[in-house]
């Protein structure tokens, strides 16, 4: 997974049915061509070159074919904020959400629903405070597991609300994992954890990296990357 840079106002922009999104350009040594998508929000276009490539040419590449981005656009689901008798993703399931005006403010999970009360107003708000604590808790067992398995001390753990990357390893040993993945099932949530710690052994992407990784993670990184790839998208049309 590739840790995006931060957008400048000097970017790169390309009109895209009506919108104007950002192109992030990322050269990595390892490259071999020029590969391109859509941020999971539909809010930037992302570019990986090899060293060796021309930026004008990437940009070239990008604007012939705005047809085949404006179709990738269309398929960012639409916004779903939660509401009371929705639906709400946790964990790779969909939980029932329970409104009942005598319910406790704070959610409550039982079986395959979310049981709420409180006012209507702020419930997305409530709802996504607690898939927060229950993304710390859980991430915060999975960086100590793979850390041990790393032979390493237990990194610092943040959450992210990043809108285009997953998870990123500072050189300061702080991982960071973007909160939504609590959303997603846990075999992809850990492949996340596990790729981060995996970063405070190898700060980069090169075969040591890739087989330490392998190690590290017990379960299909290339299962956990593909679904990534076709649902990551979703675990933003409730929250944004």
């Amino acid at each position: 997974m590739i840790d995006w840079l931060r957008r400048s106002p000097g970017d790169p922009t390309v009109d895209i049915a009506g919108r104007t999104l950002p192109v992030e350009i990322n050269r990595n040594r390892r490259a071999r061509r020029l590969t391109m998508r859509l941020a999971p929000d539909g809010s930037a276009v992302r570019v990986t070159l090899p060293n060796w490539f021309r930026t004008a040419e990437a940009l070239a590449f990008v604007h012939a074919r705005t047809a085949w981005l404006a179709e990738q656009i269309a398929k960012v689901p639409e916004r779903r904020p939660p509401a009371p008798g929705g639906m709400l993703r946790y964990r790779g399931a969909e939980l029932a959400i329970d409104w009942r005006a005598d319910a406790p403010r704070t959610p409550a999970l039982a079986d395959d629903r979310v049981t709420i009360g409180g006012p209507h107003d702020n419930l997305p708000a409530r709802l996504q405070r607690w898939l927060e604590r229950e993304a710390m808790r859980l991430m915060a067992s999975d960086l100590a597991f793979y850390a041990e398995r790393a032979g390493i001390e237990t990194p610092k753990l943040a959450l992210s609300r990043a809108q285009r990357r997953w998870g990123s390893c500072s050189t300061a040993g702080i991982v960071r994992i973007n909160w939504r993945l609590v959303q997603a099932p846990d075999a992809v949530r850990r492949s996340v954890v596990a790729h981060e710690v995996t970063h405070c052994l190898h700060f980069d992407h090169s075969p040591a990296f890739h087989a330490a990784l392998a190690t590290i993670f017990e379960g299909d990184i290339s299962a956990a990357d593909t679904w990534i790839k076709a649902h990551g998208r979703t675990l933003y049309a409730s929250f944004g």
